[in-house]
């Protein structure tokens, strides 16, 4: 049997992938790709401690910038490694958050010179609607699709190399050529570029497409936490990119404007991003 090394996006999907009947390791990479700090290439520990103290931000420091920073040092350490293994299967999803990952793992493995790459991209599955990932699968649903794995070609890699360059600099101009792409070489890389920039402040309001969800079901009369994710939810392009630690952090930039745009009122002025701090479920939100 072959040595092999399996990478994927999120805790659920890597536990679920290593109870399946898959041979192999399975290694879970962490990181928001699509955002924060970063440099073309290979990062520094200068860039890794920039985009530690950003994570440590996005997460309301539900996660400390040290761990955080020797989480990414890991991930790196691993890749530089890889040479043991005989192969690479990469599991993921359709959305910004999976394909901006992708794509970074991809000039990682391209860094280092490592091409037995293959690929598994779930972007549907029979009789899961609305299906948003790999976390909603069984161990046995994900055995299922193992043999759908395709080996990663040469322009697929080098158009990894364009995309990762395009969120390492935020260009703008890049998104949009990307964005328009009819026939990518990875072919769900332009739908989740034009959700992300759709993310981008509005000119006329300063908020992005989930801000500004947000702000509407507020307005609406959801003055929960869980209200407003649900309202947020539906209103959005599958698969779905974000989670409720990325949609508190919204919430809070609405309170943190100048003036401000919304009210919190609970133990505390802010929502808590993070799982255990304070129970979100004591919060309310108004308009202002």
């Amino acid at each position: 049997m072959k040595n092999i090394l399996h990478i994927t996006s999120g805790d659920i999907a890597g536990d679920k992938l290593s109870k399946s009947e898959v041979p192999g390791e399975v290694f879970v990479w962490h990181d928001i790709l699509y955002d924060g700090p970063r440099k073309v290439g290979w990062p520094n520990d200068s860039i890794l401690r920039s985009r530690a103290n950003f994570i440590g931000d996005t997460t309301g420091d539900g996660l400390s910038p040290d761990f955080v920073f020797k989480t990414f040092k890991h991930q790196y350490a691993k890749i530089k490694s890889i040479s043991q293994y005989d192969k690479v299967v990469l599991w993921f999803d359709a959305c910004l958050f999976d394909q901006s990952m992708l794509c970074h793992i991809l000039m990682c493995l391209h860094f280092v010179k490592y091409d037995s790459v293959e690929l598994l991209c779930i972007d549907k599955y029979p009789g899961i609607k609305p299906y948003n990932g790999l976390g909603q699968l069984s161990p046995e649903q994900l055995a299922s699709r193992y043999n759908n794995r395709l080996p990663l070609t040469e322009d697929q890699f080098l158009f990894a190399l364009q995309v990762d360059r395009s969120f390492s600099m935020q260009n703008q101009e890049l998104f949009k050529e990307l964005a328009t792409y009819k026939s990518a070489p990875l072919p769900w890389i332009p739908s989740a570029i034009s959700r992300w920039l759709e993310e981008q402040p509005d000119k006329k309001s300063g908020l992005g497409r989930l801000e500004q969800n947000a702000l509407k079901a507020i307005h609406t009369g959801c003055n929960t936490a869980k209200a407003i994710y649900s309202y947020v939810a539906a209103m959005e392009t599958l698969p779905q990119f974000w989670g409720d630690t990325t949609l508190w952090e919204k919430i809070n930039h609405l309170a943190d404007m100048n003036p401000p745009l919304i009210k919190i009122e609970g133990p505390g002025d802010r929502l808590p991003q993070w799982h255990g701090k304070v129970d979100i479920n004591l919060f309310k939100i108004y308009p202002i």
